[in-house]
């Protein structure tokens, strides 16, 4: 069972909307279980919308039409919101609209109309096999947090998972003899993953040698430990992985979810079935799954621009 915190539901203004918001977002993380990141995401976009209701002298969300909703898009466009930002806050005031329709507090959706923003579609930035060999072999064996480091970024290629699931898999989810981890992705879906050999090995390394001093200062559940013995924060693994890919002199722009990116279109590469990639990155559609058939079209054509004479 995942723990979630106790949400800070209200903005600041107390307005019937927002507390219809409240309700929605208790509903989401109680009811329908969502990961706590999920529920934060619904939340500011949500709260914007409160804030910005309570500027036009909005309160009853059964009285918002589709032109107030329209106000609000061309509110955030002018503030030179990205359209992906945008319509992300759209997707989240339908599926709030949705839920009040449900609960019988509106008679329909005003959002169910509006107009998405045109996104362009975003190709994953990927590393090449190379660049991953040099990125894993960074981290300092010699030292307990470069033998740790090293485990992470290894259990993070080997697997695809999502940095918000390795921050949060415990030492009890791990079965190194069967070579499975489980793990637990968006809507607290559960999963198991692979680990491979050389992933596998490095676990052993950080469990034997690494781990049990940490875990004995705070006996901390989560797999992977700082040295104080507390789980890793979001921006805390970032950083790891930001130091290990200037140490390896890697060019190209690094995001938290480019191991991920990479272990999908390399796997893809080698002849692995799309839909077996879905599973193992616990995508719920295979639509999102497909954009890394773009990625290695493209690898393609270029491969063929440098090789053919006439390209």
């Amino acid at each position: 069972m995942r723990r979630h915190p106790e949400p800070q539901d209200r903005p600041a203004a107390d307005t019937a909307l927002a507390r219809r918001v409240a309700d929605f977002l208790l509903h989401l993380s109680i009811e329908r279980g969502l990961s706590v990141n999920t529920v934060d995401a619904y939340r500011r976009d949500l709260h914007q919308f409160c804030e910005f209701a309570v500027s036009v002298g909005l309160d009853d969300p059964a009285a918002i039409t589709q032109d107030e909703i329209d106000r609000f898009l061309t509110h955030l466009k002018r503030r030179n919101l990205a359209p992906a930002s945008v319509g992300r806050k759209l997707a989240a005031l339908r599926t709030f609209y949705k839920f009040l329709c449900r609960e019988g507090h509106a008679q329909g959706s005003p959002a169910a109309t509006a107009v998405q923003p045109r996104i362009a579609r975003r190709i994953p930035g990927t590393l090449s096999t190379a660049e991953v060999d040099a990125l894993l072999n960074a981290p300092d064996m010699h030292t307990p947090n470069g033998v740790r480091d090293r485990a992470m970024l290894e259990t993070l290629y080997s697997t695809g998972m999502r940095i918000s699931e390795i921050l949060t898999v415990r030492l009890a989810d791990l079965d190194l003899g069967a070579g499975w981890l489980r793990c637990f992705g968006k809507g607290s879906k559960e999963r198991l993953v692979t680990i491979g050999r050389t992933a596998a090995e490095c676990l052993y390394l950080y469990l034997e040698q690494v781990r049990p001093r940490w875990a004995a200062r705070t006996g901390a559940e989560e797999l992977f430990l700082t040295d104080r013995g507390r789980a890793f924060s979001r921006s805390g693994f970032w950083r790891v992985i930001k130091k290990y890919a200037l140490q390896a002199g890697i060019q190209k722009k690094i995001t938290p979810h480019t191991l991920r990116h990479s272990f999908a279109t390399h796997l893809l590469d080698g002849g692995a079935d799309l839909r077996v990639i879905q599973e193992l990155l616990g995508h719920a559609r295979i639509a999102t799954t497909q954009v890394y058939t773009h990625v290695s079209t493209q690898r393609l054509h270029e491969v063929y621009r440098k090789a053919h004479p006439r390209a």
